[in-house]
């Protein structure tokens, strides 16, 4: 059986999300390459259990076997695609303590916080990333622990970095109130409703840069009325 004529879309999403997984890979080969494209699309569209070995092998122009050979089964191939994403968050999460290294003073804050905000949504609202975020939701009845480990190294981490982060301020005297709630709170007020469409949404393109910034702004300014510290 053949993998499913998809649209230009889906497509591109599948050549991205492929080469993310597969350049994750260590000893990465060309023919492990071509099984982690061609499992990712069948994966993408059909599910975990509506994935058979056998599609995959076809569908990359291998022998069931090389499938095999270069992961111990399906279910390892499934885990490398979805946790070789979370690469994204990894890097964000490790670029948040220099978004703000700079803010030195009450009046730099809320400057710092906006481009950060517009990033942190422009990051999330990758594509890509909502493809893997709807796939292990779909799936994570079936695999527990990797959505959980997929929350750990993503949404988790973020929101760790975050919290260092405003507490690093809060010593400074720009912020006030818990660093985790309110690392929670931004989180929740930067992606809200936007997360939602794009969850939904699943072929609409990019969301259009100025309302990012619309929402980022927003988010910022509801944020900074319960957090800021009073001058």
């Amino acid at each position: 059986m053949g993998e499913p004529a998809g649209n230009t879309h889906t497509d591109e999403l599948i050549v991205r999300i492929g080469r993310a997984a597969s350049s994750d890979s260590a000893g990465a080969t060309g023919k492990r390459g071509a099984i982690v494209q061609a499992a990712t699309g069948l994966f993408l569209r059909q599910g975990y259990q509506g994935t058979s070995t056998d599609q995959i092998a076809a569908a990359a122009a291998v022998s069931k076997q090389t499938v095999y050979n270069q992961f111990r089964d399906k279910k390892t191939l499934f885990a490398e695609i979805i946790l070789g994403v979370t690469a994204t968050a990894e890097r964000f999460a490790a670029e948040v303590p220099a978004e703000l290294a700079e803010v030195r003073a009450a009046d730099d804050l809320e400057p710092a916080l906006r481009s950060l905000a517009r990033r942190y949504l422009s990051t999330v609202l990758n594509p890509q990333v909502l493809a893997v975020r709807r796939l292990i939701i779909g799936e994570s009845g079936r695999f527990p622990e990797l959505a959980r480990e997929y929350h750990r190294r993503a949404p988790a981490r973020v929101l760790a970095a975050l919290a260092d982060v405003f507490s690093r301020l809060a010593d400074r005297g720009l912020l006030t109130g818990d660093p985790g709630d309110a690392a929670e709170d931004f989180a929740f007020l930067v992606l809200g409703p936007a997360l939602d469409r794009g969850m939904f949404h699943v072929d609409d393109d990019r969301v259009p840069e100025p309302e990012i910034r619309r929402a980022a702004d927003r988010a910022v300014a509801v944020f900074l009325a319960s957090y800021r510290a009073a001058r």
